[in-house]
């Protein structure tokens, strides 16, 4: 088990290091281009983060289209992007959220929610034989994904920020190698994480259901996690927002839809509830825009979010007992 600690040990560092890599990457890529930490963070954090996912989605899809594992990722990682890791990241800093993203990337990813359960629920909404996601619906996502990044990608073009930063600005390579370097060491220091999280549990006789309703779920959100906490810590409080948001929406629309194009994706009714819980979070969250401190997550708010998720989880674990 010494081994096991040591290699949890390395993962752990991997993570911070390689999100202080892809965080001063991708801040620099905003300052050089003139474009916001929001977008930047929608973008090539988002998506970068969201890698984890991905690859056990279409991992998971190819070796049978294993659907409690597929979904379970989904809005698993979506429950705890937005109750913890935004919980948390607004503890340490109240993070103020950018008009846009109350207009716009807040509903896109409530939008999200919603199509992903009407998509699923075919047996309750359309007397279908079986609830399933399949690849017209899959191909859906993806085209609407599509319209996403045509929406991010104006917005680059149309919303420029002047650079008045003083900070000397790195050369495009040592850019591009921070956030390669920075992802990669994400990903390998989460599965290192994880893996040797797994070996240590099962060492001490914990449940497999236990395991995988904490270690497992969570393990895939780890990108997102270091990440915006490296960026709340060093004051790019969009970047972090745009991360979790991003996420999000990558999660639903993106590996998702993916996953159904490459196999049809079954549904278990049982994902209803987190479903419902995910729809309340992101309407927790527009709400908190229009509470307190106008466009602020306080941290009275990030307290609400976190004791909602502890409650989750022991209702969750009372319910595998």
């Amino acid at each position: 088990m010494i081994i096991q600690i040591l290699l949890l040990i390395i993962g752990l560092v991997l993570l911070i290091i390689g999100a202080d890599w892809l965080v001063s990457g991708s801040t620099s890529i905003a300052r050089k281009y003139g474009v916001s930490e929001l977008l930047i963070g929608l973008t090539v954090v988002g998506f970068g983060t969201s890698i984890p996912e991905l690859i056990v989605n279409v991992i998971a899809s190819i070796n049978g289209g294993a659907g409690e594992i597929v979904i379970g990722n989904i809005i698993g990682s979506n429950i705890f992007n937005l109750f913890v890791i935004l919980g948390i990241a607004s503890l340490i800093a109240p993070l103020t959220v950018n008009g846009s993203t109350v207009r716009k990337e807040i509903p896109i990813s409530f939008a999200a929610i919603v199509l992903l359960m009407a998509l699923a629920n075919d047996n309750f909404l359309y007397k279908a034989d079986k609830n399933v996601i399949g690849r017209i619906d899959g191909l859906l996502l993806l085209i609407l994904f599509g319209g996403f990044m045509l929406y991010i990608f104006k917005s680059i073009r149309t919303d420029r920020h002047p650079n008045f930063e003083t900070t000397t600005l790195l050369s495009s390579p040592k850019v591009i190698l921070l956030v390669v370097i920075g992802l990669t060491s994400l990903i390998i220091g989460g599965k290192l994480t994880v893996d040797n999280a797994i070996k240590i549990a099962e060492t001490l006789n914990v449940s497999h259901d236990i395991i995988g309703l904490t270690i497992v779920a969570v393990g895939t959100s780890l990108p997102e996690l270091a990440t915006s906490m490296v960026a709340v810590r060093k004051g790019r409080t969009d970047l972090a927002v745009g991360n979790i948001i991003g996420s999000n929406i990558f999660n639903i629309l993106f590996i998702l839809g993916a996953s159904a194009l490459i196999r049809p994706v079954n549904y278990n009714l049982a994902f209803n509830l987190d479903g419902m819980v995910l729809v309340l979070g992101t309407t927790f969250l527009f709400v908190t825009m229009f509470t307190g401190k106008k466009g602020k997550v306080d941290r009275w708010e990030a307290l609400v979010l976190l004791t909602f998720y502890i409650g989750y989880i022991i209702y969750l674990i009372k319910m595998e007992i």
